[in-house]
């Protein structure tokens, strides 16, 4: 059971999870994804995380606070030894803030649990071997 209403849950299925560069990949739940099949290659991985640290569990923040989260967030991943690809998670209808985000290759499931719970965080995107983007709750 979660604690995330459905309207939140069906909200993070429609979201388009970007990856900005370099080359724009495009992420949604459920769907299989040739281009991070790709990043996986090119990264020597079977796996990767999309990640945020804004706006701890759906609280509005101001940019500059979630600016200052993402900094962490980015420090907390180098010192795993990971890269993290710019991204951004953006709801078709616009109604909530895009967030800054990270696509980390080669982070484990349970890795990337923990740290999206460490920055507050409702949920996160993780794929595995099949390229095909799985949205994880956490609450």
């Amino acid at each position: 059971m979660t604690r995330i209403d459905a309207a939140t849950r069906e909200a993070y299925r429609q979201t388009e999870y970007r990856v900005t560069g370099p080359g724009e990949v495009v992420l949604r739940v459920g769907e299989p994804s040739r281009e991070l099949a790709q990043l996986h290659r090119a990264h020597q991985t079977d796996c990767s995380a999309f990640i945020t640290a804004c706006n701890p569990y759906g609280k509005l923040l101001a940019s500059a606070v979630n600016a200052q989260r993402q900094q962490s967030l980015a420090a907390a991943i180098a010192r795993l030894g990971r890269a993290a690809l710019p991204g951004i998670g953006r709801h078709p209808t616009g109604d909530w803030p895009a967030e800054a985000s990270y696509l980390v290759p080669g982070l484990a499931r349970a890795t990337a649990m923990r740290l999206a719970e460490q920055f507050e965080q409702n949920a996160l995107l993780w794929a595995g071997a099949g390229a095909v983007p799985e949205l994880i709750l956490l609450r």
